[in-house]
């Protein structure tokens, strides 16, 4: 079978190495020859960001961070660059002040250093998100990719390991849906695959033991593959769920992506049995076989009957999620992070007239209706999606 396919490598320099933050930092604003550098850091991290960033020429430490980017949080922003004629930005913490850094790059065109302190992943893309009366946008500019990152595996170690987890699935959501976004291709699979693999082991280390440095790196290098290919691959059907979720209904970010994983794995998974079957091995849980009968096996599954062996693809794929899931003691249901019943038909009205057209299984207003209904109340995916596969594209 020929190979078809556009990829797009994005540029920018990482930096990579325990222990060594402040000096990676300091090698930064060197070679930008930065001479008023503001610091975006939320006030919980502020500490950090000072210790992190002593000698630099800080011009400005900006704390007014919120999740999902409020327009009228950028807007101050941006205002406080322009006052204190700064000529870098470098953002400490977690997605959210990333993509307060970036809404400030967007207008501005001032480069940016990220220095994560969450797996979220958005350093390493060139997509910014604002949030204006319930409603999240979000767009595609070079100017808001950072220029360079700085990760350090001393940062995390003391993030806690509930929002670890969330944080880390955040991740491994954009490997999967960079499985089949649309602009998924072989080089970008190839590295959500390995990320998934990195973050599923990182994962399990962090929870068994918060202070295994290692374990932090490798889910440092996991967030890393995933954002990338995300990047490349764009967001496919999870992220514009999880998007009109985050922005209409203030749902915390990695919480809402850890919830919704699951669910949108079980409705596209069967429609493509190869890449399910990759994940499977990736998230530790081979499919016993790969054929045919997969698609059958998977029908069973979504509709809550015995799977028979050889398992599915799609089935050990989902299987192999659950059981990571279970084992991290993810959050299980959009009810316990403040979604309600009574807002499911706003938010499939939303993701239906958002939902990419090359999804793998054609989106309905039925089955997300279904999908938002199990993922409110933490039900096992075990209801009838109707996987039907999206027609072909030529």
């Amino acid at each position: 079978m020929s190979l078809t396919f556009t990829h797009e490598t994005l540029g920018q320099r990482v930096l990579f190495g325990a222990g060594l933050a402040a000096g990676h930092l300091a090698a930064e604003v060197q070679r930008f020859d930065a001479r008023r550098v503001m610091v975006i850091a939320a006030a919980a991290e502020r500490e950090l960001a000072e210790r992190i960033t002593a000698g630099l020429p800080v011009a400005l430490l900006h704390d007014d961070v919120a999740p999902h980017v409020p327009v009228g949080k950028a807007e101050q922003a941006r205002a406080a660059a322009a006052e204190h004629d700064v000529d870098l930005l470098v953002s400490v913490g977690g997605g959210s002040t990333t993509g307060l850094a970036k809404a400030v790059a967007l207008t501005t065109g001032l480069p940016i250093v990220a220095v994560p302190t969450t797996y979220a992943g958005s350093e390493a893309t060139n997509v910014w998100g604002m949030t204006e009366a319930a409603r999240k946008t979000t767009g595609v500019d070079a100017r808001v990719l950072p220029a360079a990152v700085v990760y350090d595996a001393d940062l995390v170690l003391t993030l806690p390991v509930e929002l670890t987890v969330a944080s880390g699935l955040n991740a491994l959501a954009h490997c999967v849906d960079s499985l089949w976004a649309p602009g998924a291709n072989p080089i970008n699979q190839t590295m959500a695959l390995e990320g998934a693999r990195a973050l599923t082991v990182a994962l399990r280390g962090i929870v068994a033991d918060p202070t295994n440095l290692g374990a932090r790196e490798q889910a440092l290098y996991g967030c890393y593959l995933a954002a990338v290919a995300f990047a490349s691959a764009g967001s496919g059907l999870h992220h514009k769920i999880c998007h009109v979720l985050g922005g209409t209904f203030d749902l915390p970010h990695a919480q809402t992506h850890a919830t919704v994983l699951p669910y949108v794995l079980a409705l596209n998974a069967p429609a493509v049995p190869e890449l399910a079957g990759r994940l499977a091995t990736a998230l530790g849980h081979p499919p016993a076989a790969v054929g045919e009968d997969g698609r059958a096996a998977a029908a069973a599954m979504l509709n809550g009957l015995p799977v028979v062996e050889p398992e599915c693809p799609a089935a050990a794929a989902v299987a192999a999620l659950n059981r990571l899931r279970r084992d991290l003691n993810a959050p299980a249901a959009l009810a316990e992070i403040g979604f309600t019943e009574a807002g499911i038909p706003e938010a499939v009205k939303r993701v239906a007239a958002a939902a990419p057209a090359s999804n793998p299984v054609v989106v309905t207003e039925k089955n997300l209706t279904v999908l938002l209904t199990d993922a409110l109340r933490g039900a096992a995916p075990t209801r009838p999606y109707q996987p039907v596969p999206a027609p072909a594209t030529h």
